[in-house]
């Protein structure tokens, strides 16, 4: 390397080796290039550190709370399916409070319902409603569609911590749900959305008669058909790249995941709630990405399969 230096340089370069690397002064040409080409090198890395900074401070600033932009009901959805009497994938829609912290019922939507449906009818004996093309069928509906609700032994709800419910969305809720439906409300982060979301939640289900409760690992839920041993913090996919890694959307406010319940006087759970985590991500994003999969959708459907499992069972 020194005899390859001193061709190029000149003898009036000055070499000296120094552990693994080679210190080269002198005045030709070619070292002048040498360190300005060094010192471009270095302002590129910092410009690529400087972007990374500034995309992991966006992403940061993106997933803080969120209020409410809109009241509406979002976007119009087709019409629904048929009930052909198999199960299906039921996703509720709902308007969103100026001063909640979500995005809207339709976050996930499409993709997640039709994937976990995929999975259901892969991974259990259930009979999963299809469309004549193969296709899994998904319904999305409003609380106060009686009819279309009778035929959902399972709801879904996601980012609930920007929900609003009517008097008469409660109602319906309430009676579904003392009927034997069973709710799972998914993604939302921090304790402004969960203090959001249980107040909305209470309009239904009175903290007098339907306690709240951390689900403990030992319980059922957790082992119907697998064995889930942890709650996985799963974030959604842009957080997860954007971040480098990182899991919690909001930083120390929701770096631990919990999964709630609410449940009877007979301690049957009618609402589960996974708070600090996003298991329709893990649905939805199974195929953007190898390593998303790899990484998240595995324990997102161990859970997922678990919880519908014991909804229709219990």
């Amino acid at each position: 390397m020194a005899r390859f230096v001193r061709e190029v340089m000149g003898k009036g370069a000055d070499i000296s080796g120094k552990g693994t690397g080679i210190l080269i002064r002198g005045t030709s040409y070619w070292c002048v290039r040498s360190i300005a080409s060094v010192a471009v090198t270095r302002m590129r890395i910092a410009a690529t550190l400087t972007a990374a900074l500034v995309m992991a401070s966006a992403a940061s600033a993106q997933f803080q709370r969120r209020g409410g932009a809109r009241f509406g009901y979002g976007p119009r959805v087709a019409s629904n399916p048929a009930y052909d009497g198999a199960w299906t994938f039921c996703r509720i829609i709902f308007r969103n409070a100026p001063d909640g912290d979500g995005n809207g019922w339709f976050v996930d939507w499409p993709r997640a319902d039709e994937n976990l449906s995929f999975r259901f009818s892969e991974l259990t004996r259930t009979s999963v409603s299809r469309a004549p093309d193969g296709s899994f069928n998904h319904v999305a509906i409003q609380l106060t569609d009686q009819e279309t609700l009778s035929h959902c032994p399972f709801i879904m709800m996601t980012e609930p911590g920007g929900a609003y419910f009517d008097d008469a969305e409660a109602a319906a809720l309430r009676v579904y749900l003392q009927k034997g439906g069973f709710l799972w409300a998914d993604d939302f982060w921090g304790e402004y959305a969960w203090t959001h979301w249980e107040h909305e939640i209470r309009k239904a289900l009175a903290s007098s008669d339907y306690p709240l409760i951390d689900v403990p690992l030992d319980h059922q839920l957790f082992h119907v058909l697998y064995d889930v041993r942890e709650i996985p913090q799963i974030p959604s996919i842009d957080f997860w790249y954007v971040t480098g890694g990182r899991t919690s959307e909001r930083g120390g406010d929701s770096a631990v995941p919990h999964v709630r319940a609410i449940t009877d006087r007979s301690d049957h759970i009618l609402v589960v709630m996974t708070h600090n985590t996003d298991f329709g991500d893990a649905f939805e994003r199974e195929g953007d990405s190898r390593e998303y999969f790899e990484r998240f959708a595995g324990s997102g459907y161990a859970f997922g399969v678990d919880t519908l499992l014991y909804g229709l069972t219990h």
